[in-house]
């Protein structure tokens, strides 16, 4: 097993996680097996408690692991599926250690963090290097691994010095460290600066880690003289140095990689006579670039959520937007809606506010309301779903987003002005929503249905079963504790809602459709965790269709040679340098690795961004984002 590892320097948010899917992915290229793994140093056992305005969101496997956004970045650039090990935290590590002490498997030793915290960290990282990722048998041939953070953290410092031995022990030949750092420009003088650089590689090396590759981070191409002199103060040749300057889309940055020979850099560290690789092929991956700066046509998306002050809280549902917008040729705009501020308590104490995102949600071409907890914004989202159902506006809900269009239908179509849910009325006299009784009320971690699960489609020739390709099941990924309750089923589906898709059970409900609307599916799995770019999610394929104009084509598509995708789905093969969406996917015939759009947001009014961008515009109730780009700012993840 050869590893290759990613660490970064001077400030936070350069956008770690996307290069570092981007090595795997110009690896993968080169014909090599890669898997990945991401380290996050802190004392949480996995993402799954934390608030997404603390971390962004949650990103969930098929095993069920609540994992760290970055892990979905990997599964999209390389398509391949992770489990919840390949997400290291230093809560993991300690309770694998503490346990190990209880049993008394350290045979009364003093337990410290080097040797044994250090020692099962490179347990950890060896024992999941060699689990298969994309399908096939046997181990991978590289191991990408992502240290959080910023070198010098003291939270990471264990972590610095297990990788430190690890790379010691499996020897020159096997180990590559990029290390990513900044180049920044002042104003005041208008010249890169390499000094925080020198400082960062410095800090690095003194902690016992030697950088063979520089990854640097700035507004444009480092200048000849400025790679010369990061040469001779870091050590590092200048081959071996690489810029990663801001760019429009994030397709661009493995076409950066490639065309700055990293890959040779890299495999030159790895002893290129140990395996056998080829000059990365990415032709097709920069037709699709080109394609992506070229969308002009707008589709524009309303998105009434909780958490809008921070984009990443719905990193996933952006990218399967990206995706199914550019399968269909549309640029995406995001419109950005507060749920609360849809509601008539607003109305009284922010007016402007209500009006605003009332406006927003009128001039959309799409409604989309994703998952979420608790009570706040909640009428607002049930709002969002009646304005969509009564005005025929393509809706899509997911999770809470199911569950809230339910709500609205059983108090405005069926008359029951109460109905709601336990999560938000644990006395309600009409609980259309429960809570599963398989769930736990006391602890949270861990404890709500997750993973991947079975959905079968009940209704023959539906809208979702035609977006998955007439297929009999699906299996999708799920994060929920409530659910919609099956003794009120009955009286929905005599009120002209239907549910088209149940469990193995008949009895826990995961797709609702209404039959006369254009499109309004409410789906209680979240399948923008399955979405690529190359093989957008249906549902969000579906949504984007219906929205631009597409849908009957794309449920009634023309008969074409078909090729097996996953979930189950046959889609025709598209035409050489196209993208064709039919039963619910879009895939080049040139497709030959897989590929990810970023989702390009800059928060016009926080400055949050998202790394690598691809140009997509938001907008808020309060105005106009910025266009997004590859770059540095307050908030920046990769």
């Amino acid at each position: 097993m050869k590893y290759v590892l990613v660490t970064g320097g001077v400030v936070s948010g350069l956008g770690k996680g996307v290069t570092a899917s981007s090595i795997g992915l110009i690896l993968k290229a080169c014909g090599l097996r890669v898997t990945a793994i991401k380290i996050d140093p802190y004392l949480n056992i996995d993402a799954g408690t934390m608030s997404p305005f603390e971390h962004g969101e949650v990103f969930v496997l098929d095993d069920g692991g609540e994992v760290d956004l970055d892990l979905g970045n990997y599964e999209r650039f390389l398509d391949v599926k992770l489990t919840r090990d390949n997400n290291i935290t230093t809560g993991k590590i300690t309770q694998f250690v503490i346990e190990k002490e209880r049993r008394g498997d350290y045979l009364g030793k003093t337990v410290q963090i080097v040797p044994h915290v250090t020692d099962a960290i490179q347990e950890w990282i060896e024992r999941v290097a060699l689990i298969p990722v994309d399908g096939k048998e046997g181990p991978s041939d590289v191991c990408v691994i992502e240290l959080g953070g910023t070198i010098g953290d003291i939270e990471s410092m264990p972590f610095v010095e297990a990788l430190g031995q690890l790379s010691c022990r499996v020897g020159p030949g096997n180990f590559c460290l990029i290390h990513i750092s900044l180049v920044p420009v002042l104003n005041v003088v208008g010249e890169q600066k390499t000094k925080p650089t020198q400082h960062s590689v410095r800090g690095l090396r003194a902690l016992g880690l030697i950088p063979d590759i520089l990854a640097c981070r700035s507004a444009k191409p480092l200048d000849d003289s400025v790679k010369m002199k990061l040469s001779q103060f870091c050590h590092v040749p200048v081959d071996n140095i690489i810029t990663l300057h801001d760019v429009p889309n994030i397709w661009h940055i493995p076409l950066l990689l490639r065309d700055q020979k990293a890959h040779r850099a890299i495999l030159k560290v790895l002893d290129p006579f140990s395996v056998e690789w080829k000059e990365p092929e990415l032709g097709e991956w920069t037709l699709m670039t080109e394609l992506a700066d070229r969308l002009n046509i707008p589709v524009k998306v309303a998105m009434v959520g909780k958490y809008t002050g921070l984009s990443d809280s719905y990193l996933s549902v952006l990218k399967a937007l990206l995706h199914a917008s550019v399968a269909l040729k549309r640029k995406l705009v995001i419109d950005w809606v507060p749920a609360s501020d849809l509601e008539d308590a607003t109305k009284e104490e922010n007016p402007e506010n209500h009006q605003a995102s009332w406006n927003l949600l009128q001039d959309a071409d799409a409604v989309l309301v994703p998952g979420g907890f608790g009570d706040r914004g909640v009428e607002g989202k049930i709002l969002a779903a009646k304005y969509a159902r009564e005005n025929r506006v393509p809706y899509l809900g997911i999770c809470l987003g199911m569950q809230t269009a339910v709500l609205d239908y059983a108090r405005s179509v069926l008359g029951i002005k109460d109905a709601n849910s336990t999560e938000f009325d644990t006395n309600t006299k009409n609980p259309f929503v429960i809570f599963m009784p398989e769930g736990s009320k006391t602890h949270m971690g861990g404890t709500m249905r997750l993973g991947s699960r079975r959905t079968f489609f009940h209704v023959k020739g539906c809208k979702s079963a035609k977006l998955y390709g007439n297929v009999s099941f699906v299996d999708e990924r799920h994060r929920h504790r409530y659910e919609v309750n099956p003794d009120m089923v009955a009286r929905l589906e005599e009120g002209g809602l239907t549910f088209t898709g149940k469990d193995e059970t008949g009895q826990r409900m995961e797709i609702v459709e209404i039959d006369n609307h254009p499109f309004f599916i409410g789906v209680q799995f979240h399948p923008e965790f399955k979405s690529r770019p190359a093989k957008p999610s249906p549902p969000f394929l579906g949504l984007i269709a219906a929205a631009t104009g597409q849908l009957d084509n794309l449920l009634h598509p023309s008969p074409l040679k078909s090729k097996t995708v996953p979930n189950g789905v046959d889609a025709p093969q598209a035409e050489e340098h196209d993208w064709l969406c039919t039963n619910g996917n879009a895939e080049s015939s040139l497709c030959g690795a897989p590929s990810e759009l970023g989702n390009g947001i800059v928060n016009g009014s926080s400055n949050d961004a998202e790394g690598l961008t691809n140009g997509a515009t938001v907008k808020q109730a309060n105005g106009y984002a910025n266009d997004g780009a590859y770059g540095y700012g307050n908030n920046v993840h990769g």
